[in-house]
């Protein structure tokens, strides 16, 4: 068998909650909208649970169904976390936590969607090179800190696209 990975589903309980918070704060570009199940060019797709839960199982679910029970988390990059960051306050968006650096350079923050999945916003790791070397660190300071090949970094800091 040779599986070939397509898209990351989530259940969600309210569409249009979800859709403003996937399409309005983080700006995704709908692929497909088939009412309940959208999805969206980055490969991330939405399923109303209740739609979703009748298909996999066969029968209505309960209207309890736990949904983002905090065991997954859904990653993004940004440009600009800083706006990013202030994008999501003033839309008064839960937070798990405001931007940090991870053990590896990169800066991020963590927040809920509307039914409590965790949504990481992340700076591109070629942003992380570049940042690194401003702060005056040579190559191999930066595999240190990002853990990176030493190849990698050194293509990044030559211009080149990220592999």
């Amino acid at each position: 068998m040779q599986a070939t990975f397509r898209s990351v589903v989530l259940f969600v309980g309210d569409m249009a909650a979800s859709r403003r918070f996937y399409e309005g704060l983080l700006g995704l570009q709908v692929d497909m909208d088939l009412g309940v199940n959208v999805g969206y060019t980055c490969g991330l797709a939405l399923w109303q649970a209740r739609a979703a839960l009748e298909v996999i199982h066969h029968h209505a679910p309960d209207d309890d169904t736990p949904l983002g029970r905090g065991n997954l988390e859904v990653y993004f990059e940004v440009d600009d976390l800083d706006a990013a960051g202030r994008a999501v306050e003033a839309a008064g968006v839960p937070v798990v936590h405001p931007i940090v650096e991870q053990p590896w350079a990169q800066r991020v923050l963590r927040l809920y969607d509307p039914d409590g999945h965790i949504v990481e916003l992340g700076e591109p790791m070629p942003a992380v090179v570049r940042r690194l070397a401003a702060e005056g660190l040579d190559a191999e300071g930066i595999r240190g800190r990002t853990f990176m090949p030493i190849e990698v970094i050194e293509h990044l800091l030559a211009g080149g696209e990220p592999r």
